[in-house]
């Protein structure tokens, strides 16, 4: 079955590590405001979803959440979370860890399309 969101394994990795940390996290994509559009991580309910909200899947065991704006621009595409070196959002918890979750995508080929539309 067809995602509409991944990680690549140094994301999966980073993930693990900061559960540990944490206990269970989640995601938001941003959309673009103070951090970029950056995907940020959370503890799990301390960022407050709403109606605009968007579940778009989980990654490591992390929800993964996108605003109805921000999943508008990028629903032709599947989002691959990755992480780089550097510092990111501010409010993101891989801040200190030295590195930050990227947003990576690929557009869906026409029969992922058709999948995710049944």
């Amino acid at each position: 079955m067809t995602e509409r969101v991944t990680a690549t394994q140094a994301a999966l990795d980073l993930i693990e590590k900061l559960k540990e940390k944490h206990g269970p996290l989640m995601f938001h994509q941003s959309g673009g405001c103070c951090d970029g559009s950056a995907p940020m991580c959370y503890p799990d309910g301390e960022f407050m979803t709403g109606d605009s909200d968007k579940l778009l899947g989980e990654i490591g065991g992390a929800k993964f959440y996108i605003s109805d704006a921000q999943y508008e621009y990028w629903k032709h595409t599947q989002l691959i979370i990755d992480v780089v070196d550097g510092r990111g959002g501010m409010f993101s918890l891989e801040g200190p860890e030295g590195k930050r979750f990227l947003t990576r995508s690929r557009v869906f080929t026409d029969e992922e399309r058709q999948e995710l539309n049944q």
